[in-house]
């Protein structure tokens, strides 16, 4: 059996978390599945961590570039469609040549809708959409009044008309069904991951002096590419509370880009923090490591996303085998519960400091930093991989394919 992988990563120089979910998954399934066919859009001579891994770039539309005439989300939905069938000729040509695809596998919105209401229909391939949230939620979504209806009636062709939907989370499953959009069970819940090749447990002392960081002082990391919508500013806000109790204590915000830090800087100078909180920039995955070993307590002020909440960060700090902080959300809770993470009411300084101080005094905190690592073990990428093969190889021989 052979898949389509289309995919329009943030990042193809693996810059943002959605960049490295998609690169990390594709490597996998490329290894498990060597015929894996893997559609990436790129901008020419543009840099590219997915062109080792064998993937198909096609030339990336410039029609968002437009939005410097008018701002507008609407730009980039236009580039994504173009690109969608772009991926279509693509794919038809490769079952015209004898190498079929029995069912394609959509990451972005804008190609899920289109394939799974034109281009799958077409060319009699089944769809299979990985939904990391509702278009209409979106953030960065169009903000034109007249065009949101046109997100709800998007968001319900990519989830109605897919064959399967692939969801991070089962609080984003139910949710679904009681929209009467899905059957349960036509939704495979695959979280997020880690990177088992990157990430494990490590030595905290090895690790500071690494960095050159104090050795007995108690050390809070963030983690993250970028900090928009992190709620980095309301960390340092509850850091700046548990100095009085614990004053030797330090943070260090790893990641981030230059304007996102000078305003965290400014913050801190208020806040008469800025001694004790380190800023690294954006730095490569393997840099973050020591910094994930060196950590007492790994923090996760708050997320983007609500019920499809499933933060590569998270996986990623169980895996380091750290105590992890994070916003009482229950689609968090599905994968680290209340037993094994310290949770705190969301959006709210005054608890998340409560909770950095309750960790940082719970004799205890070493023995649920190990009960997160071993409910985090079965998350790698070489099993996500494996579930993705597995529902695609079903879905294809349900529907069937062009091939046959």
């Amino acid at each position: 059996m052979r898949i389509a992988y289309i995919a329009y990563p943030t990042s193809l120089t693996l810059r943002s978390a959605n960049a490295i979910q998609t690169y990390t998954t594709l490597r996998e399934l490329r290894r498990l599945a060597p015929n894996t066919l893997a559609i990436i859009p790129r901008w020419l001579r543009e840099p590219s961590r997915f062109a080792e891994l064998g993937a198909m770039h096609l030339p990336r539309p410039a029609i968002g570039k437009l939005s410097r005439l008018y701002r507008s989300t609407l730009w980039y939905y236009a580039e994504r469609s173009v690109f969608a069938a772009m991926a279509a000729l693509v794919i038809a040509g490769e079952c015209l040549r004898g190498r079929p695809v029995q069912a394609v596998y959509v990451r972005e919105v804008l190609c899920a809708g289109w394939w799974a209401t034109v281009w799958g229909p077409l060319l009699d391939i089944p769809v299979v959409y990985e939904a990391h949230d509702l278009e209409s939620w979106n953030p960065s979504r169009a903000k034109e009044r007249w065009a949101q209806p046109l997100l709800h009636l998007l968001d319900r062709a990519a989830l109605t008309r897919s064959q399967a939907v692939v969801s991070l989370t089962d609080d984003f499953r139910q949710l679904l069904a009681r929209m009467g959009w899905r059957d349960p069970a036509e939704v495979t819940v695959i979280a997020d991951a880690f990177d088992d090749r990157q990430i494990a447990p490590g030595d905290r002392v090895a690790a500071r002096q690494l960095l050159a960081l104090p050795a007995d002082a108690p050390l809070i990391v963030y983690s993250g590419m970028t900090f928009a919508y992190r709620k980095l500013d309301m960390l340092q806000q509850a850091f700046a509370s548990l100095q009085a109790q614990f004053p030797n204590a330090r943070l260090a915000l790893v990641g981030g880009r230059p304007a996102e830090i000078e305003q965290l800087r400014a913050q801190a100078a208020a806040l008469g923090i800025t001694n004790v909180v380190t800023y690294t920039g954006q730095i490569d995955q393997a840099q973050i490591v020591p910094y994930l070993h060196a950590a007492d307590l790994l923090v996760i002020p708050d997320t983007v996303t609500d019920i499809t909440a499933s933060p590569l960060k998270l996986f990623e700090y169980m895996a380091a085998g750290r105590a992890v902080i994070l916003p009482d959300i229950p689609a968090l809770r599905e994968v680290l519960p209340p037993s094994a993470g310290y949770y705190f009411r969301r959006g709210d300084a005054t608890a998340l400091a409560a909770a950095l101080a309750a960790a940082l005094a719970d004799p205890n905190r070493a023995e649920r930093a190990e009960r997160g690592l071993a409910l985090v073990a079965p998350h790698t990428y070489t099993a996500r991989a494996e579930r993705i093969l597995a529902l695609a190889a079903t879905v294809a021989q349900k529907y069937g394919s062009i091939s046959a």
